[in-house]
């Protein structure tokens, strides 16, 4: 992020048109005592900018910007086209989308826009061109924020045209399209493009290329959205960066390629306070938001305390609130933001938190707020725009997650995200720090390659996997991983020979998923969940963990050629991260900081080491050399003590 100006935007989004306008002045009042910096504006103000078709009102939004720029507060414009008023459902019932079952998703709450709709873009174009007109000179605007986390699905008429334009231009000509999606499988064999139809209710299983295909296409679509009010913005104001958040690990866009759209990548997150791994997801989304960055990052929201939608909404205990917000900086923040600033007392978030709860400015969650504020302007500029380098990279990819996540498969009990998560939460345990890569990027600067699963690999992927071996790298890969090719064709022999050759496997026999709660032995102790795999190793394998028992008895869990290991069960989280943590060993990837004491995480960015402790017990903490706790301003020796929910952040 080059927007910062040595210092850590701390703010949120901020909704003045709820509110009268004596409580903007005392808002600023109160954002000027906790150190805030920066808001966001307008995200949801549609109706009120635009009241009925054409209209403009900006007098209220004109005051509000004054009133942030005179108290040294800048401003993150949105365009407010995630939540159409009312008025243009009414009207023009085509910008609403439909679902699966073709029914219509009504206005009454919020992002229901169909992204195929012509008139529905020609509305967000007109809107986002007058606000970009109106304030590209004002002196509080820093950076434009497009729409708010786009996750539309629209199954209807005009989407299902848009997806036929999308698919000749993917494929060019329908032998093609038909060779791509096998529809030789139940007489699905397409004569003419206008038989092609969405994904639609159905009477049995889908065609899941033609799932995947839609899938692709409605992030395409979304993404022009994106860009079309983006270069709007962009015309007026080339010298300010542009965003749009991202929900975390949303399975809706393909984020590496709406990373490469944005100036400035920004995530929504928001991890359970009574999850006791709420910290290793926060760490999880963190890294990926930092990778699909390559470098500094914006936190565009979480919650100051509870939210709203979980089935039990639980507040953040006193202190976590602070730890959780400086986690995201070391792991690349250079925004700690929130929804929202001051608590809805209306609508369908007015039991979610704010900065401002409803207990107002003497409640703890503010309290905890200003001390945040005053912690990152004691940092900010040691640590705004730096960043690390890891020696081990996790690979994911979107498409790899939206072939895989279908009916049909050999078991509905694999979730790739939930794969994903215990692969990476043995690497944090670790305390091993990761990067995430896409598998067609240059992986030469990692020591260590890790892929929990990645079902869906193209010939590029596969062909970059053994040119990173071949180069020294060293691999360790999940079950079921290089099955399909990009258009869910399963690959000869159940995995791709190129594959079953690095790592050692003569053949694949068999899948060999296992029920929930069932688990299966292995040698050494290892026991296995969720999976199993029938391998029989060839004579090149350098090493094999045998499965103990059952049907599998004898023939390898997991193998090892070179420095290719290939893992076909889910180990234990702790026998998956004793295998993690010596495979990493032996590719020369260290700890941050070892010897450290149970839940504390240590963190490198730039010379800076942070040190959290996301247990609820102090602990002490050794630490090699002399530093400074920036926090603090104290001097530390050798070793530290971390309170309940502490936290350090030490310069040499």
């Amino acid at each position: 992020m080059q927007t910062t100006n040595g210092r850590i935007l701390f703010g949120g989004d901020y909704n003045p048109e709820q509110w009268p306008e004596e409580t903007w002045h005392e808002d600023v009042r109160l954002m000027k005592d906790a150190g805030v910096n920066s808001v966001t504006l307008g995200v949801f103000s549609w109706s009120k900018l635009e009241p009925h078709p054409g209209a403009r009102e900006f007098g209220w939004l004109d005051t509000v910007m004054d009133l942030m720029e005179a108290n040294g507060v800048g401003v993150v414009l949105a365009t407010p086209t995630s939540s159409p008023p009312p008025w243009m459902g009414r009207l023009h019932p085509d910008t609403l989308p439909r679902d699966e079952d073709g029914r219509t998703e009504w206005w009454g709450g919020r992002q229901h826009f169909s992204h195929s709709s012509a008139t529905y873009r020609r509305y967000a174009a007109a809107i986002t061109e007058d606000l970009a007109a109106r304030y590209a000179d004002h002196p509080a605007l820093t950076m434009w924020h497009i729409n708010n986390e786009y996750c539309t699905h629209d199954y209807g008429d005009e989407a299902a045209a848009a997806f036929r334009r999308w698919l000749r231009t993917r494929y060019g000509t329908l032998d093609a399209l038909n060779t791509a999606w096998g529809t030789a499988f139940w007489s699905q064999g397409y004569d003419s493009w206008d038989g092609i139809l969405p994904p639609r209710r159905a009477h049995y299983l889908k065609n899941p290329a033609q799932v995947l295909d839609f899938r692709r296409f409605t992030s395409d679509m979304l993404l022009e959205c994106y860009r079309a009010e983006r270069d709007i913005v962009r015309r007026h104001t080339p010298h300010l960066p542009v965003t749009t958040n991202f929900m975390p690990l949303w399975s809706g866009q393909d984020g590496w390629r709406w990373a490469a759209e944005e100036d400035v990548v920004s995530v929504d997150l928001y991890p359970d306070p009574r999850d006791p791994l709420g910290a290793q997801y926060g760490a999880l989304v963190q890294d990926l938001t930092r990778s699909q960055a390559r470098g500094p990052w914006m936190l565009m929201e979480q919650a100051a305390g509870p939210v709203n939608w979980r089935s039990v909404n639980h507040p953040k205990p006193p202190g976590l609130n602070r730890l959780w917000s400086l986690q995201a900086v070391a792991h690349g923040a250079d925004a700690v933001c929130y929804f929202q600033w001051r608590q809805s007392r209306q609508g369908a978030e007015k039991f979610h938190s704010g900065m401002v709860g409803h207990a107002g400015e003497q409640g703890r969650t503010f309290q905890e707020v200003k001390r945040i504020g005053a912690e990152l302007r004691r940092i900010g500029a040691e640590v705004s725009g730096t960043h690390g380098t890891r020696d081990i990279a996790i690979l994911h990819d979107w498409h790899s997650w939206w072939a895989c996540d279908q009916d049909g498969r050999p078991s509905a009990h694999i979730g790739y995200p939930e794969v994903l998560r215990a692969w990476h939460r043995a690497l944090w345990e670790a305390r091993l720090a990761t990067d995430f890569a896409h598998p067609e990027h240059d992986l030469t600067a990692y020591r260590l390659v890790v892929v929990p699963q990645l079902y869906l690999l193209t010939d590029a992927a596969i062909d970059n996997l053994l040119a990173y071996v071949a180069g020294g790298g060293t691999l360790v890969c999940g079950f079921l991983t290089g099955v399909a090719d990009e258009d869910d064709r399963i690959r000869p022999g159940g995995m791709d020979p190129r594959l079953r050759e690095l790592f050692g496997i003569r053949t694949l026999h068999e899948w060999w998923p296992l029920d929930a709660g069932e688990s299966v032995a292995c040698a050494g102790g290892l026991r296995g969940t969720l999976w199993s795999e029938e391998i029989e190793a060839a004579g090149t394998a350098d090493e094999t963990v045998p499965y103990q028992g059952g049907e599998l008895d004898g023939l390898p869990a997991v193998l090892r050629r070179g420095r290719a290991w290939y893992v076909s069960t889910l180990p234990e989280p702790e026998a998956l991260r004793a295998l993690l943590t010596r495979v990493a060993a032996g590719a020369g990837a260290r700890p941050v900081l070892d010897g450290l004491p149970a839940g504390v995480e240590a963190v490198r960015r730039g010379e800076l080491l942070f040190l959290l402790n996301h247990g609820r017990e102090p602990v002490t903490v050794d630490v090699p050399g002399t530093h400074r706790d920036l926090l603090t301003g104290a001097p530390v020796t050798g070793r530290t003590i971390l309170g309940r929910y502490g936290a350090a952040v030490l310069k040499p």
